[in-house]
């Protein structure tokens, strides 16, 4: 049986270092640090989606093809619809391929995609192991607090769509 608190602390903890890696790659590739994202809080929802669904989709008795293979789909599936969906709702693209080879309307690209098996397998294989023992460590105070959380992120939603919507409308945000 799925735990949704525990299934939220991953969440948290790789859309949290998902924020934190475009960061330092905008910093290193730009020099600023900062790098506009979707919603207004430090998450990147993209980086929490994947692995979550990796881990939660892998039995220990599955070839490491298989493996390789969701390390592949699963983040190109999520960031070729979260492009769309963004685009589409709010008219802005928060990333644009289109100057690489071998892209897909400028939401994938191959070399990127390559990219999201390594850092998922970095995440599968030597990440995740730390984080569940993260979490039996702070279960406990987690499954008082994760609901907390929860609000916090979907009033994040709420106002960053709220916003967003306006701007799309043509009224600046409040």
């Amino acid at each position: 049986m799925v735990n949704v608190a525990e299934m939220f602390f991953y969440f948290i903890g790789y859309a949290y270092g998902g924020w934190l890696l475009e960061n330092v790659y905008s910093w290193v590739t730009t020099g600023v640090f900062f790098k506009e994202g979707f919603l207004y809080g430090p998450l990147k929802p993209m980086y929490g989606f994947a692995p979550v669904l990796i881990v939660y989709s892998m039995n220990e008795s599955a070839h490491w093809s298989v493996l390789l293979l969701l390390c592949l789909i699963i983040p190109t599936v999520i960031e070729y619809a979260s492009g769309v969906l963004l685009e589409r709702l709010f008219h802005q693209r928060y990333w644009d391929y289109r100057h690489l080879p071998l892209q897909l309307q400028g939401h994938i690209c191959v070399s990127f995609s390559i990219c999201w098996v390594l850092l998922s397998l970095a995440v599968v294989v030597v990440l995740h192991p730390l984080f569940q023992t993260l979490y039996s460590h702070v279960s406990v105070v987690w499954g008082t607090l994760w609901p907390m959380f929860a609000l916090i992120l979907l009033a994040d939603l709420v106002v960053t769509v709220r916003n967003r919507s306006r701007t799309v409308r043509g009224h600046q945000p409040v």
